[in-house]
């Protein structure tokens, strides 16, 4: 089973502690052969893709451009992209020369495309474009399996 991962950056302790039980159940209820198919972007995406690897599945990161290291501000999150980036069994670069919404846009849709389950760690307000509402609309219109997880209450 392939699961994908699109949600916010900036999620609270709040939100993680809501959050990580239901992406382990979702986890484990595949019963073999879990590919986890990310961005490895801040927050959500790397929640998601050590919990992946934790609980024995693969990775497969879709990188949105050339530089997106400069992306990370934080050192934490640059040395956590750097080591889920060295443990994907499978990377896939897009052909952007630089960071852009329209390489997040379509990075987002490259998690879709190669995923049977879309997981949204999401609020479900919009946001910039190529943000998690862009990718949930286009999960929905291609007929894509779709799982909000957000806690009740909790805004960002």
């Amino acid at each position: 089973m392939r699961l994908g991962i699109s949600g916010h950056q900036d999620i609270s302790p709040v939100v993680v502690a809501y959050v990580r039980p239901i992406l382990i159940r979702l986890i484990n209820e595949q019963k073999a052969n879990v590919v986890g198919v990310s961005s490895l972007a801040v927050g959500a995406d790397q929640l998601f893709a050590t919990l992946i690897l934790e609980h024995g599945g693969s990775l497969h990161a879709i990188i949105p451009c050339l530089g997106y290291e400069l992306t990370f501000v934080e050192p934490d999150s640059l040395k956590q992209f750097r080591s889920l980036f060295a443990r994907a069994n499978r990377v896939d670069t897009l052909p952007y020369p630089r960071p852009s919404e329209e390489a997040f846009l379509n990075a987002g849709y490259q998690v879709v495309d190669n995923s049977e389950l879309l997981i949204a760690v999401w609020d479900g307000k919009l946001a910039g474009k190529g943000g998690t509402a862009d990718v949930v609309k286009y999960a929905r219109d291609n007929n894509r399996q779709v799982r909000v997880v957000w806690p009740p209450g909790v805004f960002r």
